[in-house]
């Protein structure tokens, strides 16, 4: 018999830390208003596979490892914020080669490939200790020990899905074509800024892993 109070409450976590904003959130809205809809849907998938990479290594066991060994879970954040701090950069310093706002759409989609979008996403949640934590916790504080092995499988999956839908629809609403359009005619500043939210994300990250290692 399924535990409804165990459901609820993986539930709710669930959602409430795939809505919160973070370097998903910030990875999704630079793909989706830079590249375009196809670009931000499969980020989406790849940080729903990221998810996965989560859930299957604390199943398994290396939740445990990583919870109870800092010098580990310190080298994945900092890994995760070097990432952040490499994609902030790049988008920072990315010149748009034309000016003409139709044009400028179509290079935007021609300069990330799908292999590329889907990466994106996927090292985005797989190096984020935020997702790491979250996913350890439900595993170690709410899934008690007599849940079901299928249930835990399931859980996962929630989990996934959960994060692939939420920011899919944040990628459909900002590469709508007139919002998409109207803020690709300032390409330029939206590239400083986005570049600029990655990096702080990532700096930021980098300074709690020194500071709480």
């Amino acid at each position: 018999m399924l535990n409804q109070v165990e459901i609820i409450a993986v539930a709710t976590i669930t959602i409430l830390a795939v809505i919160s904003p973070g370097a998903d959130f910030a990875m999704v809205t630079r793909n989706s208003i830079i590249h375009g809809r196809s670009a931000g849907l499969l980020s989406s998938l790849g940080i729903a596979a990221g998810v996965q990479l989560h859930v299957f290594y604390t199943m398994v066991g290396v939740g445990i490892l990583i919870r109870n060994s800092p010098a580990l879970f310190t080298l994945i954040k900092i890994a995760g914020a070097f990432y952040l701090i490499y994609v902030g950069y790049k988008t920072f310093f990315d010149t748009p080669t034309v000016a003409q706002k139709d044009q400028a759409v179509g290079a935007a989609n021609a300069s990330l490939s799908s292999r590329q979008a889907f990466k994106s996403g996927f090292l985005t949640n797989a190096l984020n200790p935020k997702t790491t934590l979250f996913v350890m916790s439900v595993y170690t504080q709410i899934v008690g020990e007599h849940t079901p092995m299928g249930v835990q499988i399931l859980y996962g999956a929630f989990m996934s899905v959960a994060h692939w839908a939420w920011f899919s629809m944040v990628s459909l609403f900002l590469s709508e074509d007139r919002l998409r359009n109207r803020l690709l005619e300032h390409q330029m500043l939206l590239n400083r800024s986005i570049g600029l939210i990655l990096g702080a994300l990532g700096i930021l990250l980098s300074v709690t892993s020194v500071s709480t290692h």
